[in-house]
């Protein structure tokens, strides 16, 4: 047997006082997740469809010095087994029959509506109102405007920057006529821009996907490649939280969408390439110019700014830390406010990326499509990410006219 692990979320964390690793399925194939000692982690890393079972004990000694008790690694994959999280027939079959599940359902349904906000409307309706009111006026930017950058991070840490955001694009928002939402797949791995024809829903209602524009954009990169991570549609939080904004922006009216997921632009890094080179990105900007030249059309690059502290891998930031990010935020915002796409993507790679910005893809592929732009600020916040506050996630907001 050469197991061969699915793409999962793997991360370092403490259980009952030990290091250990929790092992998911971002695509909940299974709603089991398990929890193995981090010895066993260099055996994950061996688990890619090339290695035996029985090799892997002789390569864990080899490699790493660890010994294991011959057949806890044929229990450890008959676990992952069992949570469908190797890439087999068994796992294959409930992956097929969850994209056709997705596809028939009239709609996406908002994942976390009714644990991350209010399902009901009437209550989303009051919680939205309160952050607007609490927000500065609006500088009364034109209706005409292009586009917008919006977090995503929960209501509750990022309110009042969405409030502020979001205030200051309501007449954009109202009078858009196709909303394009480049959000970033936090679980895509290799998929560059993940499409789907569904559409979206919110606590308000239906906010219809233009399916010829999603077709048009599939057959000019490839369907395969357009649809290989349609089901991370299904849990992906990136564009759920700023089109139930946009809803509520136009008072509960319907806008037309193109829903786009954007992967991570780590490759690009490492060959040194700017991301304008790759074919598949190029011919989805232009497809979507060509199809939306004479179109009031807004577009929403939904993300974070930067992810750093012991909930990210690194280590817990003081104010020094702190100071040091501030000074980083500042410069990548200048990038995007003057809608310098190529600028700001140097700036990533000159400091590579050390503060896992994750709205990359989104703000690059948005400011590109938008053309010649100009942003102003609409709020920034540095929220917790952790009970000790040396974790913390920066978000911001921007318009651009």
């Amino acid at each position: 047997m050469q197991p061969k692990l699915r793409q999962l979320d793997i991360r370092p964390i403490s259980h009952q006082g030990r290091p250990s690793l929790l092992v998911r399925d971002p695509l909940e194939l299974s709603e089991r997740y398990l929890i193995l000692p981090q010895a066993l982690g260099p055996a994950l890393m061996l688990m890619d469809g090339e290695h035996e079972i029985e090799g892997m004990y002789d390569a864990m000694h080899r490699r790493w010095g660890i010994r294991l008790e011959r057949g806890v690694l044929d229990e450890l994959a008959a676990a992952l087994d069992g949570a469908l999280m190797l890439e087999n027939d068994a796992a294959h079959e409930v992956m097929v029959a969850a994209i056709a599940a997705y596809r028939a359902a009239p709609f996406r349904a908002p994942s976390i509506a009714g644990n991350g906000y209010p399902a009901e409307p009437d209550e989303l309706k009051t919680l939205f109102d309160e952050y607007l009111a609490s927000a500065p006026p609006a500088n009364g930017t034109a209706k005409q405007g292009r586009g917008l950058i919006s977090p995503h991070i929960d209501y509750q840490r990022g309110g009042q920057v969405y409030a502020r955001v979001w205030k200051e694009a309501a007449a954009m928002a109202r009078e858009a006529e196709l909303v394009i939402v480049f959000g970033t797949d936090h679980q895509a791995g290799r998929n560059l821009l993940t499409l789907t024809r569904q559409n979206y829903a919110t606590p308000y209602g239906i906010l219809p996907t233009d399916l010829g524009l999603v077709d048009a954009v599939a057959a000019a990169i490839g369907e395969e490649q357009a649809y290989a991570g349609e089901l991370y549609h299904r849990n992906e939080h990136s564009i759920e939280l700023v089109v139930t904004w946009l809803h509520h922006m136009r008072g509960g009216e319907p806008a037309m969408l193109l829903p786009i997921l954007t992967g991570s632009f780590q490759p690009f890094m490492g060959n040194g390439h700017s991301p304008k080179a790759n074919h598949a990105l190029r011919a989805a900007l232009d497809t979507i110019r060509a199809h939306t030249a004479n179109r009031n059309v807004l577009v929403v690059a939904s993300g974070d700014l930067a992810h750093i502290g012991p909930a990210f891998g690194g280590d817990p930031i003081d104010i020094i830390e702190r100071a040091e990010l501030r000074a980083h935020d500042d410069e990548l915002i200048a990038h995007l406010a003057n809608g310098d796409a190529e600028g700001f993507w140097r700036f990533i790679c000159r400091v590579e990326d050390a503060r896992n910005v994750c709205g990359v893809s989104p703000f690059y592929l948005s400011m590109h499509l938008m053309g010649q732009v100009e942003g102003q600020r609409a709020g920034y916040a540095v929220c917790p990410a952790d009970s000790q506050s040396t974790s913390v996630v920066s978000v911001c907001g921007m318009v651009f006219g």
